[in-house]
């Protein structure tokens, strides 16, 4: 008896499937929601630019052409900036503000940081009742304590006139300045601490050595915040260095500017300009540190 053997074909090797293209109907929908939205993106962008670049252009016109209505200048004049700087008391205006902006910040933060570190950090009775305070203030217009604050300043301690009714406050917290700390800080994990204290670290060590060096978005959000707030505010100055020419802030000293300058357009749109380039320059150099410390909800590890 002999044993038999079936002989089958060899299958065929089996090929990977391969990702077949879109079909042009799905690329040209593809490209046509691309150019879509760009195209939204570009105009909204425009939409605010455009306001900016008139200003300049007319900062850089003759007087007989920014008052024309012409929207391209036919000579440049840019001695119209340096004609703006020789105006009386131009420089005066941008040192207080300079001066105002940066001190504000720089005491708004030095004493923000410890109260917010204390409210987010530190478990002591009382503490949801001390952040509702805090929120509370922040729903106090500034109008309905004008009136008391600026006879205390003038008639206590005789600093109307000067800005230092407007900066000493700050050197006492900020109401916002904490909040928008305090949220921050409570993303940082209190393992953190406790190993600063492990290692001997008192509190104060702990907030200048671990707290601060990784709370530093949030802490560049709040002074820009800040600085922005001080730089443009116009009704602090109006009230106590209003009779004072000497210690006016640009975003006040502007609307003399404007009135002194009623006719050359292109000098009040010059000095416009130059109020509001240091703030723009600021928020380009920062904006990356101003993002992340508002919308930033972790720790970078």
């Amino acid at each position: 008896m002999t044993a038999t053997t079936t002989l089958t074909a060899p299958s065929a090797p089996v090929r990977p499937r391969t990702r077949r293209s879109p079909a042009p109907a799905a690329r040209r929908r593809a490209a046509l929601h691309w150019i879509a939205v760009h195209t939204v993106a570009v105009a909204t962008a425009l939409f605010f630019l455009l306001p900016f670049v008139f200003v300049f252009l007319t900062a850089v016109m003759s007087d007989s052409q920014a008052m024309s209505g012409a929207l391209w200048p036919t000579e440049w004049h840019w001695s119209n900036y340096a004609e703006v700087f020789r105006t009386p008391g131009f420089l005066d205006w941008w040192r207080n503000s300079l001066m105002y902006a940066v001190l504000g910040t720089l005491f708004t933060l030095c004493s923000s940081i410890p109260v917010a570190y204390a409210l987010a950090k530190f478990r002591f009775r009382g503490r949801r009742t001390a952040m509702i305070l805090v929120i509370s203030t922040m729903m106090l217009p500034p109008q309905v304590i004008v009136v008391p604050m600026y006879l205390v300043w003038a008639q206590q301690f005789h600093l109307s006139g000067s800005l230092w009714p407007l900066i000493i406050p700050m050197a006492f917290g900020d109401a916002y300045s904490i909040f928008l700390l305090r949220q921050f800080l409570l993303t940082i994990p209190r393992e953190y601490l406790e190993s600063a204290r492990v290692d001997g670290c008192g509190e104060f060590r702990t907030l200048l050595r671990i707290i601060v060096p990784m709370a530093k978005p949030g802490i560049a959000a709040v002074a820009l915040f800040q600085f922005f707030y001080c730089w443009n505010d116009y009704f602090g100055p109006q009230i106590y260095a209003a009779q004072n020419p000497g210690a006016w802030t640009l975003s006040y000293g502007l609307e003399s500017f404007k009135s002194a300058h009623s006719v050359n357009w292109n000098l009040t749109m010059a000095a416009t300009l130059l109020v509001m380039a240091p703030v723009i320059i600021v928020f380009f150099f920062a904006q990356k540190a101003f993002v992340e410390g508002v919308t930033l909800t972790g720790v970078k590890g």
